[in-house]
């Protein structure tokens, strides 16, 4: 097929999950925000997101989201990697247009991958996970507890620093990828890919920034 035969086919499908994740990262932002003003009212979102068939189909549908953007990132990189052959090994001047995270693109993806891993442990592990093989308090609490594991896992120094590098790492990988998403689509003449850019460090930026600020306003709550 053209979307896994070509360069540019491969392109589309990198850029258009990337896209789908995006936006579930603005969705799972705002949920997290929650928990800010209401402990009740997060715990309510989570257990509307629990075991129910549309959340199992939802977060299949997920998982399939973040194989296909990662199996197509490594084939693509290895794939450029054979094409430059041992002109990879030359030393030479980095480019001053070429970006910082656009040469570490799959440095940052592992350090987004191992973030990810650790989420799922922290969370869908103690929630999702342990109601789908019927045990609510596999982790201590109740599966829908969803604000005592915020709780619990900021007031742990090392997840807290742990979770601020991977947001770091996040924020580099989404101010790159999604203006770099929309080039592939066709955006790319010079007055939009500009635009796209100013937008993407604006848009990853509140996604990265709302994320963190749950983490370190649950942090300074388990300092007292």
């Amino acid at each position: 097929m053209w979307l896994s035969n070509s360069s540019i086919g491969r392109k589309v499908v990198m850029s258009v999950t990337g896209i789908a994740l995006v936006l579930f990262l603005t969705f799972h932002m705002l949920m997290n925000l929650v928990a800010l003003f209401s402990a009740e009212g997060y715990n309510t979102v989570c257990e509307f997101l629990g075991t129910n068939w549309y959340a199992l189909l939802g977060t299949l549908a997920l998982a399939a989201l973040f194989v296909i953007h990662i199996v197509y990132a490594f084939w693509l990189t290895m794939m450029n990697r054979a094409a430059r052959g041992s002109e990879r090994y030359a030393v030479s001047a980095k480019p001053k247009t070429v970006e910082w995270a656009s040469q570490n693109m799959l440095a940052l993806g592992v350090v987004v991958i191992l973030g990810l891993l650790l989420h799922l442990f922290n969370f869908w592990y103690n929630m999702m996970f342990a109601e789908l093989i019927g045990n609510p308090m596999m982790g201590g609490l109740e599966a829908t507890d969803g604000y005592g594991y915020i709780v619990e896992t900021f007031a742990n120094p090392v997840f807290f620093v742990l979770y601020i590098v991977w947001l770091c790492a996040l924020w580099f990988h989404l101010t790159h990828g999604f203006w770099s998403a929309m080039q592939t689509l066709g955006w790319n003449n010079t007055i939009w890919i500009n635009r796209w850019k100013c937008i993407s460090n604006i848009y990853s930026t509140i996604i990265v920034l709302g994320f963190m600020l749950v983490a370190v306003v649950f942090f300074v709550k388990g300092l007292f």
